[in-house]
């Protein structure tokens, strides 16, 4: 591998902890115009808040930001979502189908790997069946277990049959895991790491920092503008503000909300926020007692106050959470009646569950999201009306994902969401999912969820859709407080275009879509 070249802007671990910086208390937004045209060149340096040491290339595996900025920077997927949320394409040229279950892709001509190797129909087929495969673990293999079959058709077409119509195909494959990677027989080498993006990754230490040179094959010229990259994971919000307004990065992604106004009076530096599918909650295990029990969901849902937690903790950067996945940045967002804080309904609950006094534990860490420790004993106080006692077990950052989430009963979350309605219900929703936080069925939900997604007619989708939302705010175990905005800042040297809504950092693709000016 090659070594990364020295730079007065890479960011040592000692440098890291040596950053302090006070904390501003008012919140004010402010967002800019975007950046002059392209240029190309230089080392773009980025800081995130997430990554951990057990962090993985494997597109099966990818559970935090940092992976998504890695895997779009060093692979491609089949489409990519634009902007403007339109599906545009990028390995495949173009797709049709005339019943939304028969789908046939056309693979662009003259695309490589990092190697050299020519990009193939094999290559596709086996990127695609690695989350099909019976004994897979993928994040996607809700969605990949609704492929029937995944074959050839010619020198550069792929068919993709389904079990049932799904007219959000071309936009699933848009996500990180669908990305492409050289077949190895029936499966693929990801390990190698040899993808076909904008970027080759020459070092990686996981929970630390990425190093990526420009990919000189790259087969499209308007993007991956940068000579290098370099992604460092950089945990501390203080270390990561202080991190950007002494210049040793370049844009940062999760700001604390706390310190938006101090950064403000910064004359270089540009906060930028986004509305977006991303969302903060306490997932409960619906398989684990006490939260087996409907009425004790019930009870620790009526016994958060949201909109003090969204004044509070998100200082209004966001809106009410309402026990659904399916926030108002989706189409197919319901305005049902919103759950309000009821010490009396959550006691009547927890009357009906057998219950007079509740004490659970809650698992918490900053690598939630930001503020989750902050919002589990604000929330571990509101519910004291109700005779709940919460008591706030606060985590490690590093491995937080690999040893609280999906294991504890009870903890803090943030899903980032995806962009299609049937995409977030199948991956976080559906039985079985290795991302169904809450262990949670309803047979109604799934057979709904099942219809909507091959259901052609929009209004009969939004009519399903709806009340799938009911279902799982009135039955689900995800208590999603807050529908929160993603705010980043950068400083006088970066730029970009107009910025997608679907994740933080443009989308996830902020290596190849922005620039240094």
């Amino acid at each position: 591998m090659a070594h990364a070249p020295a730079s007065s802007l890479s960011l040592s671990r000692r440098r890291l902890l040596q950053f302090s910086a006070a904390a501003g208390l008012t919140s004010l937004f402010k967002t800019s115009a975007y950046a002059e045209a392209p240029k190309r060149g230089g080392r773009m340096i980025l800081g995130s808040m997430h990554g951990s040491t057990t962090d993985s290339t494997d597109p099966a595996l990818l559970t935090n930001a940092f992976q998504w900025y890695l895997a779009f920077a060093f692979t491609s997927t089949l489409t990519e979502i634009l902007p403007d949320g339109t599906i545009g394409p990028a390995l495949a040229e173009r797709w049709d189908s005339t019943d939304a279950k028969v789908w046939k892709f056309k693979l662009r001509d003259g695309v490589t790997f990092h190697d050299g190797r020519p990009m193939s129909v094999a290559d596709v087929i086996a990127s695609i069946n690695h989350h099909r495969a019976p004994d897979s673990t993928s994040f996607v293999k809700p969605l990949a277990d609704q492929m029937v079959d995944v074959s050839g058709d010619g020198k550069n077409g792929v068919v993709i049959s389904l079990k049932a119509a799904n007219a959000d195909l071309p936009a699933n494959l848009n996500t990180p895991a669908f990305t492409i990677y050289p077949a190895a027989g029936e499966k693929i080498d990801w390990q190698s790491r040899n993808g076909t993006g904008g970027y080759i990754l020459r070092e990686y230490e996981p929970g630390v920092r990425a190093y990526l040179e420009r990919n000189p094959r790259y087969w499209r010229n308007d993007r991956a503008f940068a000579d290098e990259v370099e992604m460092l994971c950089i945990g501390d919000a203080t270390a990561r503000m202080n991190a950007l307004v002494s210049g040793e990065v370049h844009a940062v992604d999760e700001v604390d909300l706390k310190t938006v106004a101090l950064l403000q009076k910064q004359p270089n530096i540009t906060i930028d926020e986004t509305p977006g599918p991303l969302q903060y909650s306490f997932p409960m295990r619906t398989d684990v007692a006490p939260f087996d029990n409907v009425d004790v969901r019930l009870a620790l849902k009526y016994s958060i106050n949201r909109q003090e937690m969204l004044d509070k903790i998100l200082l209004g950067h966001g809106s009410l959470g309402n026990d659904t996945p399916i926030g108002p940045s989706y189409t197919f967002h319901a305005n049902i009646e919103q759950i309000a804080y009821d010490p009396d309904k959550a006691k009547f609950h927890l009357k009906k569950a057998g219950l007079q006094k509740l004490s659970v534990d809650l698992h918490t860490a900053e690598a939630a999201f930001p503020g989750a420790t902050d919002a589990a004993v604000l929330y571990a106080e509101q519910a004291r009306a109700s005779g709940i006692e919460i008591n706030v077990v606060r985590e490690p950052d590093d491995g937080y994902w690999d040893n609280i989430w999906l294991k504890k009963p009870f903890c803090a979350a943030y899903w980032d969401g995806f962009p299609m309605t049937s995409e977030m219900f199948a991956v976080g929703y559906s039985p079985g999912a290795a991302w169904n936080d809450t262990y949670w069925t309803n047979q109604r939900f799934e057979y709904l969820r099942v219809a909507a997604a091959a259901e052609m007619d929009a209004n009969k989708r939004r009519d399903m859709y709806t009340e799938m939302q009911k279902i799982v705010r009135d039955d689900g175990g995800a208590l999603i407080f807050a529908y929160a905005s993603y705010v980043m800042a950068r400083g006088p040297s970066i730029g970009h275009g107009p910025l997608s809504t679907t994740n933080r950092f443009d989308g996830a693709r902020i290596a190849e879509r922005w620039w240094l000016v």
